[in-house]
């Protein structure tokens, strides 16, 4: 690929008090390496290394809020509290001091536990006590329960901005809390929370949207991720239209959104393969068509292999950038989050600037186990 077809990847980029030296944004992606839920030394270099190495926008792994089970490994880390926040400081300090941006991803597991067998010392919560079709884990979110989650989701956008953070962003995807209340075989909630369209199960998000711009200011730029596919089963749909998706999107954006982050797969797939006319758009080309708001794509960026293919323990190589390329040049979306190739390869962004493709690393499913 010739050095001067990724220039579109390095175009600064601003939105609101948001600016960025170019498209490319480091994917959250859960380490659980915080001991005692405590960002410590390593995990303050993992980031620096990053944003020292060209990275426009790092956005954290999911830090949880302050519900008495908000996460499903001990290591992942928390979002509140002196300690964890002051470990939080020290990250951001050192991500400005090499010219980087970054947001926290704010995060709440519901009832998907971990891998590890792990459990909280308190009753995991979701929407209805599901935490797949047909099957029970934890307890049903009581009214009282879902105003303290919405709270600790604003107060923890707050320590966001109070600690020099430039945006921050919202989990609402993959089979965790937010995303069991928009997934129908999860909520079976039969008041106002709950709901047979996907807009009226879009209230849980929207009202977490809403107290978080309250809290930031509408200055503060405020990221939602959101997915199709979840953990519990990757098959899943939740908008099998592009008049089910608007509802179901449109909302959040109106609630204060400024980007959604579009998680799929393989971000070179057509969200709705049988809608002709519409050049194959991607997921977070059709949120951005449907909503106006602005878009992040993420998905097997650079690399031979998904992710369901790492965690089965394959290795990934390295492919070319031509199809990211060709959609950014025509802004289907607006930036580009890597996950893998950038956990594997700290200086993946500087070296595309470089045109040093020879010199990317792919992707071995061993840096899973290390903060590199």
């Amino acid at each position: 690929m010739p050095l001067h077809s990724a220039d579109v990847l390095f175009r600064p980029f601003r939105v609101k008090s948001l600016e960025l030296k170019n498209r490319i944004v480091m994917a959250p992606m859960t380490r659980a390496k915080a001991p005692g839920g405590i960002p410590e030394y390593a995990n303050v270099a993992y980031y620096q290394r990053r944003a020292a190495a060209d990275v426009g926008l790092i956005l954290s792994e999911g830090t949880v809020v302050n519900r008495p089970a908000s996460r499903n490994e001990p290591g992942v880390p928390f979002f509140h509290g002196h300690a964890a926040l002051d470990g939080w400081k020290k990250v951001i300090d050192v991500v400005h001091s090499e010219g980087g941006r970054m947001g926290p991803q704010i995060w709440h597991v519901g009832s998907l536990g971990g891998k590890s067998g792990w459990e909280p010392g308190s009753p995991v919560e979701s929407p209805s006590g599901l935490v797949a079709p047909g099957k029970e884990r934890g307890v049903q979110m009581s009214d009282e329960n879902i105003a303290d989650t919405i709270s600790a989701f604003a107060r923890a956008a707050g320590e966001a901005k109070r600690l020099g953070f430039d945006t921050l962003e919202i989990h609402g995807a993959h089979g965790y809390l937010i995303d069991q209340f928009f997934w129908a075989d999860t909520n079976r909630r039969p008041d106002g929370y709950g709901g047979t369209t996907l807009k009226e199960r879009s209230r849980f998000a929207s009202e977490i949207v809403a107290a978080v711009r309250a809290m930031v200011g509408d200055n503060f730029p405020i990221i939602l991720r959101v997915s199709q596919w979840k953990q519990q089963d990757y098959s899943a749909r939740l908008a099998e239209s592009p008049a089910a998706m608007a509802d179901w999107l449109g909302p959040l954006v109106d609630a204060g959104v400024d980007m959604l982050h579009c998680s799929q797969r393989r971000f070179w797939e057509p969200e709705f393969p049988d809608d002709d006319g519409q050049n194959g758009l991607n997921f977070a080309g059709w949120a951005k068509k449907l909503t106006g708001a602005l878009t992040i794509s993420v998905g097997s960026v650079g690399l031979s292999g998904d992710a369901v293919d790492s965690f089965a323990g394959k290795r990934s190589t390295n492919i070319g950038l031509e199809r990211l390329i060709e959609r950014m040049e025509r802004e289907e979306f607006d930036l580009i989050a890597v996950g893998r190739a950038l956990l594997g390869d700290p200086q993946w962004a500087e070296k595309i600037k470089a045109g040093a493709h020879a010199d990317l690393n792919g992707f071995d499913p061993s840096a899973f186990a290390e903060l590199i």
